[in-house]
């Protein structure tokens, strides 16, 4: 079964043909960093201008290096939300386009689904989940959330960040560090030769339940610079280092409890501030100490990419779902799988 999966929610245009939604047999990605980076972030109009002028060429790529056409595929999957809503309709649109013109079935995808989905891609034995339920640890620019993944596409939520996600406090306090957008990889690389107790950074809502939240501990690194200056050198590290352990020494914790209340034996780690050596050393601790198995998907699937969102799909293809050609794009839509079955006609309207 070949699926065609594209993705375009946020800055990065992509396609990529999967078999039988484990083998990624062709994908291409046209990356958006460089034309954000002038402004320090991601500006939505720019964003869906430049989806419209990369999405046909990537998903010609993608075909060109899967060596299969269109007439070879068995369905299209295009990520429906969440994102900027201007992005997201451009995939849809070239997904139901191409799915009416070839007569296949369309289904759409939740793109926090999709993340959740990467660690089955191209996994020899032993580095994806052999069962459920499971543990699923949501960590992106966009989304910093903990759940039980109950199946492909059954979820229960246990806890999200109540202000900024996880990758969104990367960033910010890159900027204020004077890094170049995005910030997270570089403030990481800092980290790992930094002292973690070197500042004393803020914890939010311990002992809150799930829930986190990451603005009140920017905050406290932004009046820090301003109080100090921006670093240098050794001192720098040592912020960056301070800050990092602050914010996974939260998630951590949430990971822990969730542990503790729901015993479950494998915890998967997805998102793209999963590729963050920090946070991973941090949850692998933590599934030590509870007797837990971690799975990460390789950062090459963490980021954002199309092959996760036709993995995503073929599950729901092999569970019969289909979508109607009235597919829209949802901004804001819910991993929660009461708003993602799409049945027969009207499946596609908005749900909020």
């Amino acid at each position: 079964m070949l699926v065609l999966g594209i993705e375009s929610s946020c800055d990065e245009t992509a396609a990529a043909v999967v078999e039988d939604g484990r083998v990624i047999r062709g994908e291409a990605i046209a990356s958006q960093v460089a034309i954000h980076a002038v402004w320090g972030g991601i500006v939505p109009e720019i964003a869906s201008r430049a989806h419209v002028e990369h999405v046909l060429p990537v998903i010609e790529a993608a075909l060109a290096q899967a060596g299969v056409g269109l007439a070879d595929l068995d369905a299209i999957a295009v990520t429906r939300g969440p994102g900027l809503v201007g992005a997201l309709l451009v995939g849809v649109q070239v997904g139901k386009a191409l799915a009416y013109a070839r007569g296949l079935p369309l289904i759409g995808v939740n793109h926090l689904e999709g993340h959740l989905a990467a660690v089955f891609l191209d996994s020899p034995d032993g580095r994806a989940p052999s069962s459920f339920p499971h543990l699923g640890v949501l960590v992106s620019g966009g989304h910093s959330e903990i759940l039980i993944v109950k199946d492909h596409g059954s979820y229960e939520a246990l806890g999200a960040t109540r202000d900024d996600a996880a990758g969104e406090a990367f960033d910010k306090v890159g900027k204020v560090l004077g890094m170049p957008y995005p910030a997270g990889a570089q403030i990481d690389g800092l980290a790992a030769t930094g002292n973690p107790r070197a500042i004393k950074f803020p914890r939010a809502m311990r002992g809150r339940g799930y829930d986190m939240s990451f603005s009140g501990l920017k905050t406290a690194v932004a009046q820090h610079v301003h109080t100090h200056g921006v670093p240098t050198g050794t001192v720098l590290a040592d912020l960056c280092a301070s800050f990092q352990a602050a914010l996974v020494e939260q998630i951590a914790e949430r990971v822990q409890l969730a542990l503790d209340e729901h015993p479950m034996r494998e915890v998967v780690l997805a998102g793209g501030v999963a590729a963050n050596r920090g946070l991973r050393a941090g949850l692998l601790a933590v599934c030590d100490k509870r007797g837990a198995r971690l799975f990460v998907p390789p950062p090459s699937l963490c980021t954002d990419n199309a092959a996760m969102i036709a993995c995503a799909g073929t599950f729901r293809l092999q569970r019969g779902e289909r979508a109607g050609l009235d597919l829209n794009a949802v901004a804001s839509l819910p991993l929660d799988v009461r708003a993602l079955r799409e049945k027969g006609p009207g499946a596609g309207r908005a749900r909020a």
